[in-house]
């Protein structure tokens, strides 16, 4: 059975300088989290309508951010 799975471009009409290496969506699909080569995780909201917008851009990984995870409560 074939699944039709939607595009999204992550960074808007402007690619980021940075290469993404990691994707994940929280449970709550408001939330895009992203790793990059250069060691920075970014944060993307993500509206109802599929609208992307930048919310935060966290540094101080010294390698790559091959991976992403979700922590339990």
């Amino acid at each position: 059975m074939k699944t039709l799975v939607p595009a999204v471009a992550v960074w808007g009409r402007t690619a980021p300088s940075h290469s993404i290496t990691a994707v994940m969506i929280t449970d709550d699909q408001h939330t895009i989290v992203t790793g990059s080569q250069e060691g920075q995780i970014c944060l993307w909201d993500l509206s109802s309508d599929l609208q992307i917008s930048s919310k935060e851009i966290l540094f101080g990984h010294t390698a790559s951010v091959t991976c992403l995870a979700k922590a339990r409560e």
